[in-house]
């Protein structure tokens, strides 16, 4: 009786002690499976938290400039526009009997320095041509801290030049990034010319796109280009390259089938920051701001 109630406690603890670890290699498991999870999800949400309050970082590169610097282009004097709490540094080339005026809006990246080498064109088509700097680039104070805060100092800054020229044909221009500001714009203003160079349909589109597993609550600039586009009573002119990479000439043909009238013209090898090298470039914008 006893041999046999030992035996019976012999065949009986090994599978107790087995199915104990088990259960608690289950458990670790579990947990280390819940641990996993927990921190995934704390390090999307810090990303998620860091795309929101820095994107301006990840948005806008400018390149400041020192407050006593000088321009030295002939003929293009300096010109300070106030915002709210902070100061626009702009350029104006002045000739003497223009056909009117270019407002130039340009791209993400440097400043007036960088992006106005010569006057040649726009002397040649006969347009005064005013070019500003966004807040933190160049001589501009300030931070860019809103798309409303750019769309704002965009009209503060149109509502001060375009008095000028009252009579004249008034162009909005605007390269990459300041496209979006010049569609809005030129949806606010209605000038007689709206010229779009390397135009993205929306930063909303371009976030969907490169960044689909971001909420898009997070995109603070979404820039509806493509919302802004059908409320421009005047012509429209696209230019983009065909090789651009940057912003897909996609983005180009989707905003053309937006409102009737639009004009794209693709520039065949161009890609997105060297457009402005190539002759059909150059000679459609010429035509185009001669023929107003």
């Amino acid at each position: 009786m006893v041999l046999q109630s030992v035996s019976v406690i012999l065949s009986v603890v090994p599978d107790s002690i087995t199915s104990q670890s088990s259960s608690r290699r289950a458990t670790i498991a579990r947990r280390a499976v819940l641990s996993l999870f927990i921190m995934s999800v704390f390090v999307y949400a810090a990303i998620v938290a860091f795309v929101y309050f820095r994107q301006e970082k990840l948005i806008f590169m400018p390149l400041p400039l020192s407050p006593d610097h000088q321009f030295t282009i002939a003929g293009v004097q300096e010109v300070k526009v106030a915002v709210a709490g902070a100061e626009l540094s702009a350029l104006h080339l002045r000739l003497p009997d223009p056909k009117g005026i270019v407002f130039f809006l340009h791209g993400n990246g440097g400043n007036l320095q960088t992006w106005l080498t010569s006057i040649d064109f726009y002397r040649r088509v006969n347009y005064d041509l005013f070019i500003i700097d966004y807040r933190g680039y160049g001589k501009s104070s300030g931070q860019i801290e809103s798309e409303t805060q750019l769309h704002e100092d965009m009209r503060i800054a149109w509502n001060k030049i375009a008095p000028l020229y009252v009579g004249k044909k008034r162009v909005v221009y605007g390269r990459s990034l300041g496209t979006g500001l010049a569609a809005k714009l030129s949806s606010d203003v209605q000038p007689d010319l709206t010229v779009l160079v390397s135009p993205f349909e929306s930063l909303k589109a371009m976030g969907d796109a490169h960044y689909p597993w971001l909420p898009g609550a997070v995109n603070r600039y979404p820039m509806r280009t493509d919302v802004w586009l059908p409320k421009i009573s005047g012509p429209v002119v696209i230019e983009h390259g065909d090789l651009d990479t940057l912003i897909g000439l996609s983005h180009g043909e989707r905003l053309t089938q937006l409102r009737s009238g639009t004009e794209l013209v693709v520039v065949n090898g161009a890609g997105h920051n060297d457009i402005h090298k190539f002759p059909k470039y150059v000679d459609t914008l010429s035509e185009r701001l001669r023929n107003l």
